[in-house]
């Protein structure tokens, strides 16, 4: 256990920062799952760019890799390519 101050209330933020980005991850996950799961090509192109918005804030606060995003976004966009 921690025995300075500052170290528990380190241990504080890590806490409450962790929930949160595990909120927006999670949050941006099932925003992807819903667009891969829709097959409208304009229901797809109204979410695509909430979706790539949420990716890329992730990416920009270090939540996910800025690789990983680039990959998702990837994805978005073969998936409204596949739709006629």
């Amino acid at each position: 256990m921690a025995n300075h101050q500052s170290a528990l209330k380190r241990i504080r933020q890590n806490a409450k920062r962790r929930e949160a980005n595990s909120y927006y991850h999670k949050t941006m996950r099932n925003a992807l799952r819903a667009l891969r799961a829709s097959t409208s090509k304009k229901e797809v192109e109204d979410m695509k760019p909430k979706v790539e918005a949420m990716i890329d804030k992730l990416a920009k606060k270090n939540i996910i890799h800025s690789n990983k995003a680039a990959n998702l976004k990837s994805g978005v966009a073969r998936h409204l390519a596949s739709l006629k």
